[in-house]
């Protein structure tokens, strides 16, 4: 099938090669008269054997293999892309290539209907992807691709139909990314490179805009081409905080328009007006008021620290709080106590706190201790002997110890008096 389109006068050529087995006829259309025609038919009659070998060449070549050392005809030709000057194409590699690989390929074409074919490519080159340039409009092209290696040349692969050469109206269409469709927050001093996909044809024409006035060109750079269009700034400030609106143009009728909502934010100011409310108890009150300069963002809430006297280092008591008064609770009784509040935004707490200039001093209370009356029992109890003294027989010169026991309450007194009976 690709022979026939490549080569829709085919026929003259092939016929050269026919001519040997028909040789005996040639004189015979050189003769006008009735005669001759009769003699040619005659001459024709007696020879069947021709038309089945004209039958046998178009069936031969969907049968040849390449020779050893050329490659096959490359795969899948398509057309990629069309204008009114240029055709882009994209194929698959052969499947016989060899072991040294491929030189490369030429790209080929003629006007339908001839066969003046002209190659779009001096040299071979590798990339399986061509763009024939500088064509002209309307014109009706047949498109091949052969394949190289040495002085070998593989058969064509040739596109389906002819191809004509017009520019084809897309509608213009914008592609924005997921996270620009929502707002975008970006700090200060970053660097901004949003790159916009687009489609469309002929090449639209693309413009930009903030809060409906044109960029600035001294600090907003612009790169469009044909598929995308790039939004660079080097250094971003605050003002640079808007709605951007990007606009694709076709032909002054044909339009597609995104926005996207950039903020840039810092870090927020510290707190104002905080002081020292009240202590008692383990307790202390704090109060504060919201910062002058939130960041260019809402707050996240606030970050409470406290910092005893004794050792001077700060402790977070709270984190993401969203009111501007609190209770510090559980501190030590007997110690001093400074505190401090930072503000919070997305882009993080801000860079310097607001400190309280009250110390809070957490006081023992006085306590006083009043012993209560207690009536006590009278345990008294006069002394009683539990064990009375025993005679005792002793010598004249010797030691001798008398003992006896005696309960009472409160105890004895040690003071004892004896007396010595002369009986």
């Amino acid at each position: 099938m690709s022979e026939q389109e490549a080569a829709p006068t085919a026929p003259p050529e092939a016929a050269p090669s026919e001519e040997p087995a028909s040789a005996p006829a040639e004189p015979t259309p050189a003769a006008p008269g009735p005669d001759v025609t009769a003699a040619a038919a005659a001459a024709e009659a007696p020879a069947p054997a021709p038309p089945a070998a004209q039958s046998a060449p178009p069936t031969a070549p969907a049968k040849k293999k390449p020779k050893e050392g050329t490659p096959s005809s490359p795969l899948n030709l398509t057309v990629d892309d069309v204008n009114d000057n240029s055709v882009t194409l994209t194929w698959d590699a052969p499947e016989v290539v060899g072991h040294s690989g491929l030189d490369g390929y030429v790209v080929e074409h003629c006007k339908y209907g001839t066969t003046d074919w002209v190659a779009a490519n001096t040299k071979p080159f590798l990339s399986t992807r061509y763009v024939i340039r500088d064509l002209t409009s309307g014109d009706k092209l047949i498109i091949r691709v052969k394949a190289v290696k040495g002085d070998g040349v593989s058969e064509p692969a040739v596109l389906d139909q002819p191809l004509l050469i017009r520019e084809v109206l897309e509608q213009p269409k914008i592609r924005l990314p997921r996270y620009l469709r929502d707002l975008y927050m970006k700090t200060v001093g970053d660097v901004l490179n949003l790159m916009i996909p687009f489609r469309g044809k002929p090449k639209p024409q693309v413009t930009w805009t903030k809060d409906g006035q044109p960029l600035d060109p001294k600090r907003m750079h612009l790169r469009n081409s044909e598929r995308d269009s790039v939004l660079f700034i080097r250094q971003l400030q605050r003002s640079d905080s808007g709605k951007y609106e990007i606009s694709v143009k076709i032909l002054d009728e044909l339009e597609d328009k995104a926005t996207i909502n950039l903020q840039v934010i810092e870090r927020p100011g510290p707190p104002e007006n905080l002081k020292l409310v009240d202590v008692w108890g383990f307790n202390v009150a704090l109060e504060w008021s919201p910062p002058k300069d939130n960041g260019n963002a809402d707050l996240k809430g606030y970050t409470v620290q406290k910092a005893d006297k004794k050792t001077g280092q700060w402790f977070t008591v709270m984190e993401h709080y969203n009111r501007t008064n609190c209770t510090v609770s559980d501190l030590i009784i007997g110690n001093s106590y400074s505190f401090r509040v930072f503000s919070e935004n997305p882009c993080g707490l801000s860079e310097k706190p607001a400190v309280c200039k009250d110390v809070a001093h957490i006081k023992k209370s006085a306590i006083t201790y009043k012993a209560e009356k207690y009536n006590s029992k009278d345990l008294s109890e006069p002394p009683k002997f539990t064990q009375p003294l025993t005679d005792r027989t002793t010598t004249r010169g010797y030691s001798t110890q008398l003992v006896c026991c005696v309960r009472g309450f409160p105890k004895v007194s040690a003071g004892h008096s004896w007396k010595l009976s002369d009986q």
